[in-house]
């Protein structure tokens, strides 16, 4: 039990003051949180940063004044650290609200490009067309329905293999039309974990690119969950464009897109106008604090990457030796496929019985706080999830997910916890039904 100090421990990584301590119920100080690819935790140094730019540096980045040349020093700083983070120059990051309107600008300008080109290549005819896989994230693929919907362009959403849980390289270039102009796929997925072969597919499609007169094929990968896990490395990835996602890798709800030379070498249309910010790809007075902490952020991750790599992946091994410990021959891991790499912190699970769906799981747990999938598909009711359908994982089993993902804080002594409190919750239902 936490106890009642200066800062009071509520979740890993959580951190609450003694103000706020007395609005905390005792259950809530019990609780052990293993929803990380959800959605992270301030580190302590970021949210320094955080404060120190609202504090130091409040004045608007586009004036001349102390306050506004500090607000600019410390985005240019930032930008140089995200940019190193994932192995880019600091010229090709533009900073967004989030990963979902990156994802919406690399969508809307391989759309534009190919409307502006099109005569060029006279031999992509009809609608552009873009692929992408059937476990996108919303924010690529609901975009991409929605062009199709409304007359915009033409999509093929490739189907992962059901013995990888990958997106297979041949299956993208057999995919590849005259008219493709965007292909987007995914660097890991955010509920089995899977590791994408963008890079195999970027090698292949740019064979294509220099085989055929055509308008160039763009490369684009949504990076949310591998930043802070993996390495991550856009030139050995040879992409156009890459989405950076803050709450992921322990930074505020910010982000970025990498674009390999916006503008000049990559095509980069602006969804927004206004006062010219960010190169006017995307204007709007900046938001200094949370450039700050992204910033903050992505210095920890260059720093710290492979410590955080290996104690996640030792955590997780941890959890999966302890869950078949208790459960024996009625656990399934719906993020164990043969061949296929998967992030180092996350353990997609199933414990077989008719009573045993995620969510009433989950309802029932007393400690763990976890989701049965995508954070965004929490109010998709109790359906199976789509993504570990795709997979082939069964429906049965895929009802009774439960999507456990570590953090850098998680202990062994977490997961004991977690695993007795599964272990009392799976007996408790079974008595009840």
């Amino acid at each position: 039990m936490a106890k009642q100090t200066d800062d009071i421990m509520l979740l890993k990584g959580h951190t609450f003051t003694e103000n706020t301590f007395h609005h905390l119920s005792e259950m809530d100080l019990d609780r052990i949180y293993m929803d990380y690819n959800a959605t992270t935790p301030l580190e302590p140094e970021v949210t320094q940063a955080i404060t120190e730019a609202l504090q130091e540096a409040w004045g608007n980045p586009s004036s001349n004044y102390i306050a506004g040349a500090k607000a600019k020093a410390i985005i240019n700083r930032s930008r140089e650290n995200v940019a190193r983070m994932v192995g880019g120059r600091a010229e090709d990051i533009l900073f967004t609200s989030g990963g979902t309107e990156a994802n919406n600008l690399v969508l809307h300008t391989a759309v534009e490009h190919f409307r502006r080109n099109r005569r060029a290549a006279e031999q992509s005819e009809g609608l552009p067309h873009i692929i992408t896989s059937t476990v996108e994230h919303d924010s690529v693929q609901l975009v991409a329905e929605h062009l199709q919907r409304e007359g915009k362009a033409d999509v093929t959403f490739v189907p992962v293999c059901k013995t990888t849980a990958r997106v297979e390289v041949e299956d993208i270039v057999a995919a590849v039309r005259p008219n493709t102009c965007l292909i987007s796929i995914m660097l890991a997925n955010n509920e089995t974990g899977v590791i994408m072969p963008v890079q195999e597919i970027c090698q292949r499609i740019k064979s294509l690119n220099k085989q055929h007169e055509r308008l160039r094929i763009l490369l684009h990968t949504d990076a949310a969950q591998a930043l802070g896990k993996v390495a991550v490395d856009v030139c050995e990835l040879g992409v156009d464009y890459l989405t950076i996602v803050g709450h992921k890798f322990y930074a505020p709800r910010i982000g970025a897109l990498y674009v390999s030379g916006p503008g000049t070498r990559t095509p980069l249309y602006p969804m927004l106008f206004g006062g010219g910010q960010e190169r006017n790809f995307r204007p709007g007075t900046e938001n200094t604090p949370m450039i700050a902490g992204l910033g903050k952020a992505a210095e920890l991750v260059t720093a710290n990457l492979s410590d955080y790599q290996r104690h996640m992946q030792s955590i997780k091994l941890y959890l999966e030796e302890r869950l078949r410990a208790i459960f024996k021959e009625r656990i399934h891991f719906n993020s164990h496929y043969p061949g296929s790499d998967i992030l180092p912190n996350t353990c997609n699970v199933s414990i077989l019985g008719p009573t045993l769906q995620g969510w009433r799981v989950l309802s029932n747990c007393r400690r763990l706080l976890a989701s049965v999938g995508a954070a965004c598909h929490s109010d998709s009711g109790n359906r199976p999830s789509h993504i570990l359908l795709s997979c082939g994982v069964p429906s049965e089993v895929a009802a009774n997910a439960l999507r456990l993902s570590v953090g850098r804080g998680t202990t062994r002594e977490d997961v004991d916890a977690v695993v007795e409190d599964l272990k009392e919750t799976v007996q408790l239902l079974e008595e009840m039904n």
